[in-house]
């Protein structure tokens, strides 16, 4: 059973997310919340496997919930939630900004309830969400940089093999396992153990922050 924590600051919204994500088979949700200072509090005691959390809570900056649930001053050997920013529409440039706070996924308030319920169990199983708005942001963010900012990140690029190169590539073009599997002719399993491994080198906890780093270590550049 997947469960989840909502953080929304409007409590008609709350009801809707909690009324479809309940209706779901295997998802179940455990708390709910309009302020940041509560979600830090339920996401600790609560231990949920999915955090969604609305871009602007109440009492405390979003960005910043975000970052104290991703990174607790008193860490615990538990698994930490994985953290669902939902945005409105055309908020997506806010997404590396979350993403370096410690967001593991960014969707759209306009998605379909298909794709959030999707994009729940997908972050619950240890996948990201990333959506072609996300990308193109993540994109943008580099273009808008004057130098892409390399210092740091050389060392973790050079710790990669050529094949972990490879796989990053791929998984920063928005490939799934699946497709990397296939494209470059090995087992699902293994593309599974490269992006573990390339998370490990990089210091990156979610495949979307590997995006990032393969846009700003300029292994992946940006179509013009």
């Amino acid at each position: 059973m997947v469960s989840v924590l909502i953080v929304n600051t409007q409590s008609l919204q709350r009801l809707g997310l909690r009324m479809l994500l309940g209706a779901e088979p295997g998802l179940t949700v455990v708390g709910e919340t309009a302020s940041g200072a509560e979600a830090v509090r339920l996401a600790r005691t609560l231990r949920p496997d999915v955090v969604l959390i609305d871009a602007h809570v109440s009492g405390t900056d979003g960005l910043d919930t975000v970052r104290r649930i991703a990174h607790p001053a008193h860490p615990s050997p538990a698994p930490h939630p994985r953290i669902l920013v939902l945005a409105p529409p055309g908020h997506e440039r806010h997404a590396n900004a979350a993403l370096r706070a410690g967001a593991t996924g960014f969707l759209s308030e306009d998605a379909t309830p298909d794709e959030l319920t999707a994009a729940v169990r997908d972050m619950a199983a240890g996948e990201a969400v990333i959506t072609p708005a996300l990308t193109q942001a993540l994109i943008d963010a580099v273009r808008r940089q004057d130098t892409v900012r390399t210092a740091g990140r050389d060392v973790g690029l050079d710790t990669l093999t050529g094949r972990e190169r490879d796989v990053l590539v791929a998984v920063a073009s928005g490939w799934s396992n699946a497709e990397i599997a296939s494209r470059l002719s090995i087992a699902p399993t293994t593309v599974k153990s490269h992006v573990s491994h390339i998370l490990t080198k990089i210091g990156a906890r979610a495949r979307v922050q590997a995006v990032a780093f393969a846009y700003e270590s300029g292994l992946v550049h940006p179509a013009a």
